[in-house]
């Protein structure tokens, strides 16, 4: 295990390159400038929007050019900041930035009052004239906002106190990723290795159980002396979120979040009730774990732990990369040829250094290349998939960029882990049947596939249930406490872990350390996302051609229908149970192939 290194030991070769969002600081600072300087531009508008369609479309034209400048600078703030969260003058870009979006809004905040206040006969001509051909998608889902747009008085208030509101999450990161110090671990050869984020999900794969118990308590034991300081930001994060949906006139938090998305509460509920309902499997998997461990007691650093293969897997990022495209082939050469440029060029900040952003995401704008952020580990298989993973959202916005204007590009997070979670499918089909074929490897993928589905469906449901039971306390004006909130997620752990894992002290506090949670009911779009990913994946593998241009074309949608219609146009219907259900189904039948195997 090397030593983790500065981010100025980094060479630039292993790190992604902005230079096509900015040359340098300098580039961004003349933009930022330039962008504020155009901010008085909307007094140009106000007032006006029922004229003309051409004061309107001239109009919608400004906002998204600011909005496509300001989208641009916050990326590379945002990306820059990432690298090393102590770098002060990074951090402070990114404030800056974050400060001139809620200017911005504050700014633009009579846009959708008067977009909404204008005659609907009016409105009706406007939609049928030809300045504002191509712009119909993007005013009616203004229009349907009209039951939770307030008075341009009260959206310029609320566009003011957007940064404040959204401060929580910022705090929590900054606490977690800049300010935890974790220690030191001795791992299963004696060496004195650093703990981070980055290293954990490595230590908990260790067959050795010290190891594994000694990183858990360790890890844990940070959450557990800050447990009071994270219960408060947690707390304050759901009742900003109460307060945004009371202030818009929403009948509860679940029912703000769904609205931008037009996904029915339905599909929410469905989900939990159809996980609720097949527990089962995942108790008999628990089992199984437990036995093929030779435990008495199996505690949670148990469940993380390869059952088979890959003890001495190793793979450095250049063969990751040859293996992902490997098995992303059925959806064709123009893709993979993309994709591998990217991974390959630039795209990719590649390593773990101190004070990195812990984890992994993709960031991009319209105006560059897609960027992806790794703490890529060859040590670890877990790194070839979260490659996997992070090159779906990054093909899935360079090709909505390619496809669609700027106005609707952006494509919606409900859709966003349909286009991750496919790959890593793809990843594993492949892995079983082309990557040494031997059975150590497919119990491995096998295991991995399993391990997989628990952790988006079954785990990213029981935070769903938490995120839901968290919200209901506070709309019913009671205490959301650190009490509160470890007692339900107790009580979670009982029911889906069916007694078979051990609860100890720390494993309540898991609640605690969830930076999803700051993004309201956000976790659910995992689980609805693999259970339309295994039907997708399923369709390329077995309907040829067909499958893969119906596929390549949902990527190439943006946000320019409803997320469920763009799924419904791919093949999958997630307003119906059947999709959960057949994931559930997957489960089951990747169990009962690995116990035989």
């Amino acid at each position: 295990m090397s030593p983790i290194r500065e981010r100025q030991e980094v060479p630039a070769a292993e790190r992604w390159d902005l230079t096509e969002m900015f040359a340098d600081d300098s580039a961004w600072e003349e933009l930022f400038g330039r962008v504020e300087l155009r901010l008085g531009g909307y007094r140009d508008y106000s007032g006006r929007l029922g004229e003309t369609a051409s004061i309107l479309r001239a109009a919608l034209d400004f906002d998204l050019g600011l909005s496509r400048d300001l989208e641009r600078l916050f990326a590379y703030a945002r990306m820059r900041a990432d690298e090393d969260l102590d770098e002060q003058g990074a951090a402070a870009r990114l404030q800056r930035v974050a400060d001139l979006q809620a200017r911005a809004q504050e700014a633009a905040s009579f846009l959708g009052p008067e977009i909404q206040a204008v005659p609907g006969e009016s409105m009706r001509g406007f939609l049928a004239s030809a300045e504002l051909e191509g712009y119909g998608y993007l005013l009616e889902q203004t229009l349907r906002w009209r039951p939770h747009t307030r008075s341009a008085e009260v959206e310029e208030v609320l566009a003011q106190a957007a940064p404040a509101l959204g401060s929580e999450g910022r705090t929590f990161q900054q606490l977690t990723d800049a300010d935890f110090e974790f220690g030191r671990v001795r791992d299963a050869e004696g060496r004195d290795v650093p703990l981070s984020h980055g290293s954990f999900i490595r230590f908990l794969h260790s067959p050795d159980r010290r190891v594994r118990r000694e990183a858990y308590e360790a890890y844990y034991r940070q959450y557990r002396l800050h447990r009071n300081s994270l219960a408060a930001m947690l707390e304050a994060s759901t009742r900003s979120d109460f307060f945004s949906a009371r202030v818009r006139g929403f009948s509860s938090c679940l029912a703000a979040s769904l609205f931008g998305d037009d996904v029915p509460e339905s599909v929410y509920h469905g989900l939990i009730a159809g996980v609720r309902s097949r527990l089962e499997p995942l108790h008999g998997y628990l089992r199984l774990r437990r036995e093929r461990l030779e435990l008495e007691e199996l505690e949670i650093y148990d469940t993380y732990v390869p059952l088979a293969g890959a003890d001495d897997f190793r793979m450095e990022y250049d063969e990751a990369v040859e293996v992902c495209l490997e098995a992303l082939a059925p959806l064709g050469e123009e893709y993979v040829g993309i994709l591998g440029r990217g991974l390959r060029g630039g795209w990719v900040d590649r390593y773990e250094n101190r004070r990195k952003r812990s984890g992994a995401y993709c960031c991009s704008c319209y105006d560059a290349h897609p960027g992806i952020l790794l703490n890529y580990d060859p040590e670890s298989i877990t790194g070839l998939y979260t490659l996997a993973h992070e090159a779906g959202h990054a093909m899935h916005s360079f090709l909505s960029n390619r496809r669609q204007p700027y106005r609707y590009h952006s494509y919606r997070i409900f859709t966003a882990e349909v286009a991750s979670t496919f790959n890593e499918i793809l990843l594993s089909r492949f892995l079983l049947v082309h990557r040494r074929p031997d059975r150590d490897l497919q119990a491995y993928v096998l295991n991995r596939e399993i391990d997989n589905i628990r952790a988006t469906l079954y785990r990213q449901t029981m935070f769903a249930e938490f995120e839901f039971a968290a919200h209901a306390l506070v709309e019913k004006h009671s205490a959301l406490t650190l009490e509160a909130m470890t007692g339900i997620y107790r009580g979670l752990l009982e029911a889906y872990f069916g007694g078979i894992v051990a609860i100890d002290e720390f494993l309540p506090l898991e609640c605690l350390r969830i930076p999803h949670f700051y993004s309201a009911f956000y976790v659910y779009k995992y689980a609805t996302g693999l259970a339309a990913a295994l039907a997708l994946a399923e369709g390329v593998l077995k309907g040829g051609t067909g499958a893969r241009d119906a596929y390549l074309e949902f990527l190439s949608l943006g946000g320019s229908l409803p997320p469920l219609e763009e799924l419904r146009a791919a093949g999958v219907e997630l307003t119906s149970p059947e999709p959960v259900k057949k994931a559930l189904d997957s489960f089951s039948g990747l169990v009962e192939k690995f116990r035989k195997l």
